[in-house]
């Protein structure tokens, strides 16, 4: 897996490639805990390059929502891979996420 970031005034662009599962997964969550504690509560994770999406990183992505929630953040997703918005509604977390056809719009909608 492979984690790129990029600050913005208002947001944090998240690009996340490969496999999110339970190997992964903590590095993905220590990475986004960085992130918001150096960079704010906005976030745009681009899942386009997201080969697999366990339940291990769904939970992160929840864990995520709900810490920048706490303060008056958001996560919204921008071109997720198809295996990625598989695994997110099979789940049932289509409803808590904004998700973008592209990142710009992403962005743009904060």
């Amino acid at each position: 897996m492979d984690i790129k970031s990029q600050v913005y005034k208002r947001v944090v662009a998240v690009t996340v490639t490969g496999r999110v599962d339970s190997a992964t997964a903590a590095d993905l969550e220590a990475a986004l805990n960085a992130l918001t504690n150096e960079a704010g509560s906005n976030f745009v994770l681009d899942l386009g390059g997201v080969d697999f999406l366990s339940s291990s990183g769904l939970r992160v992505l929840v864990t995520t929502l709900k810490s920048v929630r706490k303060t008056g953040g958001d996560v919204r997703l921008a071109q997720p891979s198809q295996r990625a918005i598989d695994a997110i509604n099979l789940a049932g977390l289509d409803v808590l996420f904004k998700v973008f056809p592209d990142r710009e719009s992403a962005i743009a909608s904060y």
